[in-house]
């Protein structure tokens, strides 16, 4: 499940099998690479991971750090589903919608996805630019960056709590287009492994240090030159909690929990403003986070993007005891809550923590997405926990559809 089919150099479009990752993905459009058409890449793929699938990132709708992009449902020409009966469906725009809305951030439900045809975009060269700017600067500096013609780009605030810029001052990283004849140094700057090792254990125990080396490698990046594809692959050490909890002789083990929060863009600063104050109160406590735009999505059913946001993302760290559990999922809450107050919404993707309450403010159309899951495969022949929840949750819904 994890091969390339098609490659259709001229239309910029590679059809591949959905197990696949996103490296071998980029290679396969290296591999098909001619003389006589342009260069293509990827456009744009979910950040923190690269070991993950194409299905898996059509599941979940995900997008990247694109200054002026949608969700990924806008990069797919097609694909090709094996429905809950076992019947091979081709979905797009123009066969089979309802479906090809459904299953693109649909978390699965409808059916395994066989295959994928991506649209492609050329690949380009593109130079680093860095600054360090406060929230308040951040909203007209991405609109400066798009006026300007940067593709990419995005903000990480300090998570230094002891710091009076805690959450509103960061790293402000953006990505323009350069000629294609510029040459990549090979002693250009970048973190190791061990380098990351240092930077995960004193976002854990020394914060101020932490986004102290986190800027200064930032800023002597600035101006390097980089690959359009290339940029968007990163490192991340599976279980590294593991090493880290011995090392910190932490009391019980603990993980970093991810949530992604939208807020409109005029009210980004107000939003951080209250988090932090919020936060502090609560002894939540940040382990890495940053800031980036989507564009409205149209087209999927379960969007997220129902306006063009401005997107937070926040890991927290959480201890697997209790009460740990039970503050995580008190601050998942009251995030979404902040936000919908702000006429945001948040990412269903990453816990379950939300109330049915916060899920209909943010999801209006949940339950007759429930209803069509039930319609397309009435005997729920496919199951995950995440939909026993919130068939659990929405059973009064699920039951008027049977």
């Amino acid at each position: 499940m994890n091969r390339v089919l098609d490659f259709d150099a001229e239309a910029g479009l590679i059809t591949v099998e959905a197990g696949i990752y996103w490296p071998e993905l980029i290679a396969a459009c290296r591999q098909a690479d001619r003389e006589d058409t342009p260069q293509w890449a990827i456009a744009q793929k979910q950040t923190g991971g690269d070991r993950m699938s194409i299905g898996g990132a059509l599941a979940a709708n995900v997008h990247g750090r694109g200054l002026r992009m949608r969700p990924i449902i806008n990069d797919v020409e097609s694909l090709v589903l094996v429905d809950a009966s076992g019947n091979i469906q081709k979905c797009s725009r123009a066969e089979n919608a309802e479906l090809f809305r459904l299953v693109i951030g649909g978390y699965g439900l409808f059916g395994v996805v066989y295959s994928v045809t991506l649209r492609l975009a050329p690949r380009q060269k593109l130079q680093r630019v860095v600054s360090v700017i406060d929230i308040e600067e951040l909203m007209p500096a991405f609109e400066q960056r798009i006026a300007d013609g940067f593709l990419y780009g995005d903000f990480q605030y300090s998570i230094d709590d002891s710091a009076a810029t805690y959450l509103t001052r960061g790293v402000f990283s953006c990505y323009r287009p350069i000629s294609l004849d510029t040459p990549i140094p090979n002693d250009q700057l970048e973190l190791s492994v061990d380098d990351w090792r240092r930077l995960i254990l004193y976002a854990h125990a020394n914060k101020p240090q932490a986004f102290e080396e986190y800027v200064a490698h930032y800023l002597a990046t600035d101006g390097q030159i980089y690959w359009s594809d290339l940029h968007q692959l990163g490192y991340y050490e599976e279980n590294y909690h593991r090493a880290l909890d011995q090392y910190l002789h932490a009391p019980a083990p603990a993980t970093e929990v991810i949530t992604e929060i939208y807020v409109p863009r005029h009210a980004l600063a107000q939003f951080m403003y209250a988090v932090r104050e919020d936060f502090r109160r609560h002894k939540t406590e940040v382990v890495y986070g940053t800031i980036r735009l989507v564009e409205r999505d149209e087209e999927s059913f379960l969007a997220w993007a129902r306006e063009s946001f401005a997107c937070i993302i926040f890991n927290l760290h959480v201890s697997h005891t209790p009460e740990g559990q039970e503050d995580a999922a008190a601050a998942f809450r009251r995030l979404i809550d902040r936000a919908i107050q702000l006429n945001g919404s948040y990412y269903l993707t990453y816990h379950k923590h939300a109330t049915r309450a916060q899920v209909e403010q943010c999801y209006p159309q949940f339950s007759e997405f429930l209803r069509l899951k039930q319609r397309y495969d009435p005997d729920e022949r496919i199951q995950s926990d995440w939909y026993r929840h919130y068939t659990t949750m929405f059973s009064d819904a699920t039951i008027e559809a049977m």
